[in-house]
């Protein structure tokens, strides 16, 4: 019977699902079925066997054949929990497990260990975040993996290569395929990260050259996903620290090694999410530089305009007052010298505007 460590588990829900969907990660018509599989390493290699019933995994653990349990989707719920029981599993580690979305955690136990994480993905486009949550729990010779998504093959490059074994497998190398599990769910992040710099380099060039609302929105929307990324990943570090301080015979000294790799990954993501989220906040800062240029622009549009015609308006304003004892009305060519004299005036003020550099465009795209 497993017997909990000081400040193990505490099952922590999400209060929304990081791509924003309901609790439950819904598919054509309701959750994703129940489907369950399994590779038991056996002497001659690896194998990989549908799950028919609880005897024949039993058998097998009898046996002393270590079993990497795949469950996928949780439409079964129930079923799923009483076969985790049927396992001796305590209630409190089948919780996590069944309940998502879950915070992301790693919780060790004295001869357990349970990782909790959630696989990124972005949709086509760059701001279209998905994610659903997989649990992995290691016990002496089993090792559990509880997947929200029942699509697709589950870690179909990880298990090409086991099954491509001919080599059997002990039963505390399970701890490696549980960092091995670990380590792809992280190393996703990568290329999402990559397609988000690569929209956000976008989106600085489209804003330097004319800003427009949608683009800031646009900005603000990838910005939330780099705030999601890193919220689920940065509890792993300390979390992992911790496992790592441990020292649980479960774990072999290679997989420590790998762990504080993992501690280091972690932490290379979230320099990642920072340095993406400077990015953001510099496009926001473009973004209202250009606007302030635009309005500049405009403004001193208006003063040239301005500063043009006034001259003109009070030479104007002068001969079309009627007083009787004006001159200049008396004159035969008065009207058309009055003319000269504006447009003489606009010439030689708009020569010296032009001079002064007022009639560069600070808004042309450089």
């Amino acid at each position: 019977m497993l017997r909990l460590t000081p400040g193990a588990l505490s099952s922590s829900r999400l209060e929304q699902r990081p791509a924003g969907l309901p609790p439950d990660l819904c598919v054509h018509g309701g959750v994703a079925p129940t489907r369950i599989d399994m590779i038991a390493f056996q002497s001659d290699g690896p194998v990989r066997r549908a799950f028919t019933s609880l005897e024949t995994l039993e058998a097998l653990r009898q046996l002393g054949e270590p079993v990497w349990l795949r469950i996928r989707g949780l439409a079964d719920r129930r079923g799923i929990e009483e076969l985790l029981e049927h396992l001796g599993l305590p209630p409190p580690l089948v919780t996590p497990l069944l309940l998502p979305p879950q915070r992301p955690q790693v919780d060790c136990l004295e001869e357990a260990v349970m990782v909790v994480v959630h696989r990124m993905a972005v949709g086509q486009d760059a701001a279209d975040l998905i994610s659903d949550q997989v649990a992995l729990l290691l016990v002496p010779g089993l090792l559990v993996s509880v997947e929200e998504s029942a699509a697709g093959e589950p870690f179909p490059d990880l298990t090409a290569w086991l099954l491509s074994r001919s080599t059997a497998l002990e039963s505390h190398d399970l701890d490696s395929i549980l960092h091995f599990l670990i380590d792809d769910l992280l190393d996703d992040l990568f290329p999402i990260l990559e397609r988000i710099s690569a929209s956000l380099d976008q989106l600085e060039e489209q804003v330097l050259a004319a800003p427009s609302p949608q683009q800031l929105n646009r900005t603000f929307d990838l910005r939330g996903n780099l705030r999601t990324i890193r919220s689920l990943v940065w509890p792993l570090r300390h979390q992992i620290r911790i496992l790592i301080r441990e020292r649980l015979p479960l774990l072999s000294d290679d997989t420590m090694v790998g762990f504080q790799e993992m501690a280091e990954l972690v932490e290379l993501l979230h320099e990642n999410c920072e340095l993406l989220r400077n990015q953001c906040d510099a496009i926001g800062q473009a973004y209202a530089a250009s606007v302030a240029n635009r309005m500049n622009q405009v403004m001193k549009t208006l003063t040239i305009l301005t500063s043009i015609f006034a001259p003109l308006t009070l030479i104007a304003g002068i001969y079309g007052m009627n007083f009787e004892n004006m001159p200049e009305l008396r004159l035969p060519f008065g009207y058309f010298g009055a003319l000269f004299v504006m447009a003489l005036v606009a010439a030689i003020q708009s020569y010296w505007l032009w001079r002064r550099g007022w009639f560069q465009d600070w808004t042309s795209q450089r």
